[in-house]
């Protein structure tokens, strides 16, 4: 049996390794924290990630724990306008899977039951991947737990740890600090629903645009909790924390107010009922060529990190894990099924890198732009704005 070593227990790591183990490897996944934490907030499964889901046999569990919304609606954050209205009741049958919102503790929840019940998964908590090496017989993680250094062998090794991945480093495509700050930075929330009215919990994702900020919610946890993103353009002080804080670091609520000011008063008391604010640094990186060398390659952000608007992050790893699978599948021969992996998947997620880099910039557009935005909208219409996600949801 192949033995397959992945760095990171994240969404892109656990479905990885499932993948993996489906083709008869067996995965081991180390992971540098002592435990899988409930943290983060809500994320959208969209169609082309429950697809590889399906396949995995996990879409029932995910389905089970998630929440399909009838619509996008996007309105103007001032005056709460109606922009469009995009249907995706029939989402099964246009794309051929559904359309989720989930909170990621309960996607990583599915995952991690499933990993610990799948034969050949194995998770090993603690252990952050140091350094990689390879012969053409094989791979050596380095791995440091503490004040230990460690070394574990095997036939590949995958690198899922992240936007400042060290296997990303250690193959040459680039350091965990060129990752650059966006200038935007995402506020978090989770707020009761019971505090606010009853059309929130309706099933839909809501999504409000204004002058250099957006506001993303849509219901969670059978409409119990209504999950809040709002994305203002922001300075970020480098000096705030590591990789890790970077994700759930304190929130300046002050300046979130101050963006929003001049907003509608229903959007202004969404916000306000939100007593715990998390923000989140958006970082990326500009698409690059290749997500392999020899026997290792890259998945999820270590490969492409890119910003939310296209709300991809967490699909796009899914997607990885399923071509990564299908490759190795069809080529017994390790360094050229990866080879084929990443003349699969760099292009396509390098576009959808820079698509979502431009989907913020029309997002957060003003004055004139912005009224020529909302016109172009609303003459597309509800069908011609989704064909636009065609490609994405399709594949």
């Amino acid at each position: 049996m192949k033995r397959a070593l992945i760095a990171g227990a994240g969404i892109g790591g656990l479905t990885t390794a499932l993948a993996l183990a489906a083709i008869g490897y067996e995965a081991i996944v180390f992971e540098r924290a002592p435990e899988l934490a409930e943290f983060g907030a809500g994320l959208q499964l969209t169609p082309n990630a429950c697809r590889i889901l399906e396949g995995l046999g996990l879409l029932e569990a995910a389905m089970a724990r998630a929440t399909a919304p009838d619509e996008i609606r996007i309105q103007r954050g001032r005056d709460d306008a109606e922009l469009a209205i995009l249907p995706l009741r029939d989402a099964g049958e246009r794309w051929g899977a559904p359309y989720l919102v989930i909170h990621r503790a309960d996607l990583l929840g599915v995952l991690a039951r499933a990993c610990l019940d799948t034969p050949g998964v194995e998770l090993r908590f603690g252990f952050e991947a140091a350094g990689v090496s390879q012969s053409e017989d094989g791979v050596a993680l380095g791995l440091k737990r503490g004040a230990l250094s460690l070394r574990e062998t095997g036939d590949i090794a995958i690198g899922a740890d992240g936007l400042r991945s060290r296997l990303r480093e250690r193959l040459g495509f680039g350091g965990a600090g060129e990752a650059a700050f966006s200038g935007r930075v995402a506020f978090r929330a989770l707020i009761p629903a019971a505090l606010l009215p009853r059309r929130f919990a309706e099933p839909r994702v809501c999504l409000r645009l204004g002058r250099l900020a957006h506001v993303v919610h849509y219901p969670l946890r059978e409409g119990s909790t209504i999950n809040v993103v709002a994305s203002i353009d922001a300075r970020w002080r480098e000096s705030a924390g590591d990789a890790g804080a970077d994700w759930n670091a304190e929130a300046d609520r002050p300046a979130l107010l101050r963006a929003l000011q001049d907003w509608s008063r229903e959007s202004r008391d969404l916000v306000l009922q939100a007593e715990d604010w998390r923000a989140w640094p958006l970082f990326h990186r500009l698409p690059i060529a290749s997500y392999a060398a020899g026997r290792v390659a890259l998945v999820g952000d270590a490969a492409h990190p890119m910003l939310p608007f296209l709300a991809q992050g967490a699909g796009q790893a899914i997607e990885d894990a399923g071509a990564l699978a299908r490759c190795l599948a069809d080529d017994a021969e390790p360094a050229p099924a990866l080879q084929a992996y990443s003349r699969l998947r760099a292009p396509r997620a390098g576009r959808i890198q820079r698509e979502a880099l431009n989907q913020a910039r029309i997002y957060h557009l003003s004055g004139p732009m912005a009224l020529a935005r909302d016109m172009t909208m609303r003459a597309l219409g509800p069908d011609r704005l989704l064909q636009r996600y065609d490609w994405i949801y399709s594949a």
